[in-house]
């Protein structure tokens, strides 16, 4: 499963649902990773693992439940000495008290010489998730994204600025020289199903497609490539997927989703919401499933994955 964050760790709570999870490996987008006070943090990353253990807090998708705030709080003290420039004890990026032990313990082991992919595994591990987890790459491929003032980190434009900002372009710095993390390549050939999640298609799974062999692995299995669209009735349920699509040129609606996904997926899954539109999907050359894709809640994310799964 090709997986950005949100959308993507609901769905494979439905999968774990209904399949084995030591049968299930997810290939999580880190073109979000950013370094901050000194520390690299993987958002989505964490948000897959936080909410495959049960840990994630459900009122914002993301972090942990029960956190407390006490060091960003206490970095707050900083702002009004801070020079004109500086990232030092930025407040701006919610980062808990919990949530840091994560960061530090992966920072560190980064430093001792441990790929990322390596590095995963023992964070999975230690919060006792069965799902593999793979980061796209263990080289970084950070998501630039332009606006008006100029070129900008990810997590600067979706959480800095609200990601209320228009969008001009987006790139994925030194994706063509990055590698597909070990064992990528090898899940993507020998799934049974590749499911590309309902997350964001241009910085959720672009990034991911964007390190060289991805495509080409997906093109090779595209007939066993199924996709969920993250747009629902021309919206995006969470995030600026719509807001992007139609900034950067593409229709925010299943059928622009469907044009995206074409080279890679022979099947897309849509909402009941667009059922009228399944016959233009189609028309884009994917074969066009629609049932409910609103993750209200595990049920419902089980009955989605289970749907998924019968496409095959």
């Amino acid at each position: 499963m090709l997986a950005g964050g949100v959308g993507a760790a609901r769905f494979l709570v439905g999968l774990t649902a209904v399949v084995d999870p030591a049968e299930v490996t997810a290939i999580v987008n880190t073109g979000d990773d950013v370094e901050l006070h000194g520390l690299w943090v993987s958002p989505d990353l964490d948000t897959v693992t936080y909410t495959l253990a049960g840990a994630i807090n459900p009122e914002t998708g993301w972090g942990l439940t029960g956190e407390t705030w006490n060091a960003l709080g206490a970095l707050a003290r900083y702002e009004q000495v801070r020079p004109e420039g500086s990232r030092a004890g930025a407040t701006w990026f919610g980062l808990g008290d919990r949530d840091l032990a994560t960061h530090l313990y992966r920072t560190a082991r980064r430093r001792e010489g441990a790929g990322l992919s390596t590095i995963v595994a023992e964070i999975a591990a230690a919060w006792g998730v069965g799902v593999r987890l793979l980061p796209m790459s263990d080289d970084a491929v950070p998501t630039i994204v332009t606006v008006d003032e100029g070129e900008i980190g990810f997590q600067d434009y979706f959480v800095g600025r609200h990601h209320s900002v228009p969008v001009r372009a987006v790139r994925f710095a030194g994706a063509e020289h990055a590698r597909p993390a070990p064992g990528v390549l090898d899940a993507i050939a020998s799934a049974d199903l590749v499911v590309i999640a309902p997350s964001n298609p241009l910085v959720s799974i672009g990034p991911i497609r964007a390190v060289p062999g991805i495509d080409a692995a997906l093109r090779a299995r595209r007939e066993h490539v199924v996709a969920v669209s993250p747009i629902v009735a021309g919206a995006a349920l969470k995030g600026p997927a719509d807001r992007m699509l139609t900034e950067l040129g593409h229709e925010a609606s299943v059928v622009g989703v469907a044009r995206i996904y074409a080279p890679v997926a022979a099947t897309l899954v849509v909402d009941d919401a667009d059922a009228d539109l399944a016959a233009a999907v189609e028309a884009e050359g994917v074969r066009c499933v629609v049932a409910p894709t609103i993750m209200s809640g595990r049920a419902e994310a089980a009955a989605l994955a289970g749907r998924v799964l019968a496409t095959t």
